[in-house]
């Protein structure tokens, strides 16, 4: 089986979430400071993108967007001049 992240990229991962529990990690252009897990990872694994590590790339997302869109629509319709 092949590793889908490089040993590198768990090396910047585990680096950035020390920084996120210490309070020091911030977020890009803001400078606010991170305070979810998720977040944090994103982080690492953008900069590890970034630095040319192995890393898959992202697209899973925007299925799931979409389809939470058509749903949002459908569920916000009401029937005309219910009295």
């Amino acid at each position: 089986m092949v590793r889908r992240y490089g040993k590198n990229v768990t090396k910047n991962v585990k680096r950035v979430m020390k920084k996120r529990k210490k309070g020091t990690l911030k977020s890009g252009r803001s400078g606010r400071k991170v305070k979810s897990r998720k977040q944090a990872i994103a982080i690492a694994l953008s900069e590890s993108r970034r630095a040319g590590k192995k890393v898959p790339k992202k697209g899973t997302t925007k299925k799931k967007t979409a389809k939470k869109k058509a749903t949002r629509k459908t569920a916000r319709r009401r029937p005309a001049n219910q009295s």
